[in-house]
């Protein structure tokens, strides 16, 4: 585990506010990144300042819905 996950399947249109209103509650969040092109679309990348509030964020959000869509997470690609 580390404090960078890597989510995917999100709506193509949510925007980094509603990001930061999701994953905020978990802990304090140095960066988002939402997927521009066509090819990252529906994904993002949500850095957090400490690895417990990585975890614990991945831990409650796992399968989450948004929009119809449920998100799904990778916390050991980096």
């Amino acid at each position: 585990m580390n404090r960078v996950l890597y989510v995917r399947n999100l709506p193509y249109k949510i925007t980094g506010e509603e990001m930061y209103d999701i994953f905020g509650k978990f802990g304090a969040l140095r960066q988002i990144r939402l997927g521009a092109t066509p090819e990252t679309r529906g994904t993002a990348f949500v850095v957090y300042e400490d690895i417990f509030d990585a975890k614990n964020a991945c831990d409650h959000l796992s399968g989450f819905n948004v929009c119809n869509r449920c998100g799904d997470f990778r916390s050991n690609l980096i």
